[in-house]
Parts: C-alpha cells; structure tokens; sequence
C-alpha cells in the first residue's frame, strides 16, 4: 500500500510541475537508453523540447486527426472508441487501437512501451489526475514533445529536423500527416512510405475541419 500511494505521490507532484516545467526525460526515453546498451549500433538521442505555438497548427491537427480524433470532446478515455475496438475484437478482427493521446502521455511520462493489461490499467488511472492539473492544451504540448517518432527521435521539434530539415513551425499538412502515420510503430516506420495512411488522415483532418 505504501508503495502505491508513494508511486501517485510521486504521479501528482511531477504533474504539478509539468503544467509549467518541460520534461528533462521520460520513462521510455530512459527505457530506450537501456535497451540501447544491448543493440547494435550507435543510439544517438535527439529531444528538443518548444512550445506549441512553435509546432505549425497543420502539424498538430495531423497528429489529432491519427491519433486521437475526439481528443477535445473526451475526458480523457475515448468510449466510443473502445467499444469499436472491443467488437473488432470480438469480431476476430485484429484489435484497432483506442489509446487517447492523455493515455499514450502517461505511459511515455511514467511508465514504459511493454504491453500488459498491468501496464494499461496504471495509465488509466493516471489520465484522470493529467486532465484536472494540466488541461488539454498542455496534455497536447507535452505529448507532441516527449512522443518517440523513430530510434532516439523524441519529439515534435526533433521529427521534424530529422526527417525535413526543418522546426516544427514550418511543416506542412502532408509532411504532418506523413510523421502522424509512423507513430503507431515508430521504429520500423518511415514518413517517405506512409503514402495511403497519410492520405487518409488528410481526408480525416479535412472531415474534421482542418
């Protein structure tokens, strides 16, 4: 019991100071800096933390309209979405995912990418104390910063230098929509191949407004 209550303590307190101070690391970035140990090659981070006014609006819609398209309608957990994954499930289908983007931030803030019911059920009861201390503008500025978007490449700054040589300002819709549709698999993934699934968030951003 005190364990738990000293994990939350330690939730609440780093939540506090997240709504104005950016993030030195993450859990999976730690996690990934370890796994580098083990693997072949040179593992070079790259993690550049800016403010959202300083990732183009195209950007964020693109990363909304994959990831999480009922992001400022929700409370945290999508149920709509669940229930669409849960009968895909039972329906032999294989699983859609139904993460929210206050989900995928507390997993990348405190917990790690192995997947286990254990694992989503912390996240869960994290998201609820992410949506009354930070709020959804700041949820969506910390994810677009900490998410990972290829080996070592965290953030939206980095992606962007990365694939485009250029910030995250200046990308455009179709590059957005091209490093939105590597996020499911970031390391096996790569922008210049993502041609249908960024065509289809392109109709998604277009439907939704954007």
């Amino acid at each position: 019991m005190f364990c738990i209550l000293a994990f939350y303590g330690f939730v609440v307190i780093n939540l506090l100071l997240l709504k104005w101070v950016d993030p030195f690391t993450t859990s999976v970035q730690v996690e990934q800096r370890i796994q580098s140990f083990f693997l072949r090659g040179d593992y070079r981070k790259q993690y550049s933390v800016v403010p959202l006014s300083r990732i183009s609006p195209a950007f964020q819609h693109a990363v909304i309209a994959a990831e999480d398209a009922r992001f400022y309608q929700h409370h945290g957990f999508d149920w709509k979405q669940v229930a669409i994954a849960t009968s895909d499930d039972l329906g032999g289908k294989r699983l859609r995912g139904a993460s929210t983007i206050d989900q995928q931030l507390a997993k990348n803030l405190f917990l790690t990418t192995w997947r286990s019911l254990i694992r989503k059920g912390i996240e869960a009861t994290i998201v609820p104390f992410e949506e009354v201390i930070l709020g959804k503008q700041r949820i969506l500025e910390l994810y677009l910063n900490v998410v990972e978007w290829g080996p070592g490449i965290f953030g939206a700054e980095a992606a962007a230098r990365h694939f485009y040589k250029v910030p995250a300002a200046r990308i455009t819709r179709e590059e957005g929509a091209r490093l939105a549709a590597i996020l499911p698999a970031p390391r096996r993934r790569k922008p210049a191949a993502m041609n249908d699934y960024s065509s289809r968030i392109l109709v998604r951003m277009k439907q939704m407004g954007w």
